[in-house]
This record gives C-alpha cells, structure tokens and sequence, in this order.
C-alpha cells in the first residue's frame, strides 16, 4: 500500500464571487483508448490502456454580466435580457474513473504520460458529448423555468426573457 503525505501548506489561488445558476447536470461515462507504438513492433516496444472515464458536466446560466438596463419592468410585466446558457463545469470524477487494462511491451516500461493524456482526452469528449446532446438548450430552458415560476411569485404576472439575437 502507498504512503501519501500531503504537503501541510495550501496556497489558496484565488477567491471570486459567483452570480451563477446551475440548472442542469449530466453524468457520462467514456471508453477511451490510448496507445502508442503499436506498429509491427507493438508486442515489444508498445503501450496499450483502456481508461474508463466517469464525468460530470453542469451547465447554466451566469449573472454576472447583467447590467441594471438588462431588467426592465412595465407594470407588472418584467423583461429580461438573458444571458445564454454555458458549461460551468466538465470534469472527470476520479473516485469512479479508472484504468482497466493497460498492456505494454516487453521491452518497454511503458509511457509515463499515457493516462494523462487519456484523461485529458476523456475530459474533452465528456464535454463534447454533452453539448452534442443538447446540454446548454436543456439549461437555458431550465433558467427560464425556474427564473419564471420564481419570478412570478414575486408578482409578475408575465416574465419575458430576451436573448441577444431576439428583436422586439
């Protein structure tokens, strides 16, 4: 078994507020295949992995660029220019990740940067898949959902949600 001693000190990076609402997650699994030298000599000098990826995507909407002519209310109707949805967050859940054959070489030890390479590649088709999937319509859909029904119980009776490309 390994011994893994973290380093006592941690070196917070940065600190930002978030004005962000998460609407949507998906949870994806991904085969993914790296290798390298599998020529004619790939039994002696090659490198073989099959990395199974479990990912999570969110999406939504974020806030922070609405400025106060972004809202406007008449009456008690309430308009909004609404920012588009976006992936917050597409990422590989290590804890359900893993690699689950891995064949090399007789005469090699192998890459040493192969499963980092097959992660990062697994963390890019994660984020590809959802998005192909439809991932920032469900989550712009979800806003508005969401931003309506809240808005309406403050007493709106109608919420208008404006995009970029809308004209009025």
């Amino acid at each position: 078994t390994p011994t893994i001693i973290p380093d006592p000190i941690t070196i917070i990076r940065d600190v930002r507020t978030l004005s962000r609402l998460e609407t949507i997650q998906y949870t994806i699994e991904k085969v993914i295949t790296a290798e390298v030298g599998q020529g004619e000599f790939g039994f002696l000098f090659g490198d073989r992995l099959l990395f199974v990826a479990h990912g999570l995507v969110i999406a939504g909407v974020d806030f922070s660029t609405l400025e106060n002519e972004d809202i406007r209310v008449e009456g008690t109707n309430l308009f909004i220019n609404m920012p588009s949805a976006e992936v917050f967050i597409a990422t590989l859940d290590n804890d359900k990740s893993y690699v689950y054959d891995r064949t090399q070489g007789i005469l090699t030890k192998g890459d040493q940067n192969l499963e980092t390479q097959a992660r990062q590649v697994a963390e890019d088709e994660i984020f590809k898949a959802a998005v192909e999937d439809g991932i920032l319509e469900q989550a712009q859909k979800n806003a508005e959902n969401f931003l309506g029904l809240f808005l309406q119980n403050l007493g709106f009776s109608d919420v208008v949600f404006i995009y970029p490309l809308d004209t009025d």
